[in-house]
């Protein structure tokens, strides 16, 4: 059995068992014991000069810690892994764990540790035991820049949002600051989600309505009121000149069995109303976009004009801060 100093064995306890070479040389190893101890199968390397003081697979928070002791002491977690640790839940899932280090730093990519230098580190950035984590909004938008499809990058913003991760001054900041390298997706679903849809399936169905020669302007996540002032529940989509709602119903998407039940009351009360609530799930959206939009459009020359009739009064939803 191998006997820890008490600063290797705490670093280790504070490391979750991961160590790099230099704690174990301070601690009177070399590196001849290093490699007998990883070719005995009773240590491993998981990364250059990282060791792990056990066999198997690594936690997520243990690649994460690997990452950041290979990385450096100047390097912060970005990216889907920096999302992973807030909690996210609908973004991707990867072993890769990125990083960013100062300009200056010379530390590359190796195994699942991936290494971008950046002219300017997160200030916002959070400290953990071991390492920085970028804060939500630098963290979204890095991810974004590393994905290649707009479906999760409109999954991840408005998760971001939606949950009070940050707030839209604070992506625009971030969206700011990375001009214009890799931004594009990232700056159109920032877009619509300014525009008011707060999921990616709202967003699809903004796209797939957005074609439409025949429909005015949806209102995406409106203030409805009565008549005399009260307010309504709000639906996904709203066409005031029919009083036509559009909901996405998808259980995936509605974060509690309580939010669910609450998104059926508010249904039932817009019906009450006189208001046509369309319901579409996600799966409806994306394959069958043509049927969906022939439904809306049809619904809506059925009962255009009859929006003042049901006397609901409908105002755009005014975007700014944490409201989305």
């Amino acid at each position: 059995m191998v006997d820890y100093s008490p600063q290797l064995a705490e670093a280790a306890d504070r490391q979750q068992q991961i160590v790099t070479r230099a704690q174990l040389l301070a601690a009177g190893f070399d590196d001849m014991f290093l490699y007998r101890q990883a070719r005995r199968g009773l240590w491993q390397r998981v990364l250059p000069a990282t060791y792990a003081l056990f066999t198997g697979t690594l936690t997520d928070e243990q690649r994460r810690i690997s990452a950041a002791l290979y990385a450096g002491t100047d390097a912060q977690l970005t990216g889907l892994a920096a999302l992973s640790w807030y909690g996210f839940r609908y973004s991707p899932r990867t072993d890769d764990v990125h990083l960013i280090v100062p300009h200056h730093a010379r530390r590359k990519s190796a195994g699942h540790a991936v290494i971008a230098r950046a002219l300017a580190l997160d200030a916002k950035a959070r400290q953990t035991a071991v390492y920085p984590v970028c804060s939500p909004a630098r963290a979204v938008v890095d991810a974004a820049r590393s994905l290649r499809h707009l479906r999760p990058v409109r999954a991840i913003l408005a998760e971001a949002v939606q949950r009070g991760f940050t707030d839209l001054s604070l992506l625009d900041e971030e969206i700011r600051r990375a001009r214009r390298s890799r931004t594009a997706l990232i700056r159109k679903a920032f877009s619509e989600v300014v525009a008011g849809t707060r999921s990616a399936p709202e967003a699809e169905l903004r796209d797939c309505l957005s074609d439409s020669a025949v429909l005015p302007e949806v209102l995406w996540n409106p203030r409805l009121l009565t008549a005399d002032g009260r307010t309504l529940p709000t639906p996904d989509g709203y066409l005031a000149d029919a009083a036509v709602a559009l909901e996405v119903d998808s259980q995936e998407y509605h974060f509690s069995p309580g939010d669910w039940a609450r998104t059926l009351d508010r249904h039932n009360e817009l019906g009450r109303l006189g208001v046509l609530i369309l319901h579409f799930t996600p799966a409806q959206i994306r394959r069958e976009p043509a049927r969906v939009r022939r439904t809306v459009e049809e619904a809506y020359a059925a009962r255009q004009g009859l929006g003042g009739a049901v006397g609901v009064r409908a105002q755009p939803r005014v975007q700014g801060g944490s409201e989305c």
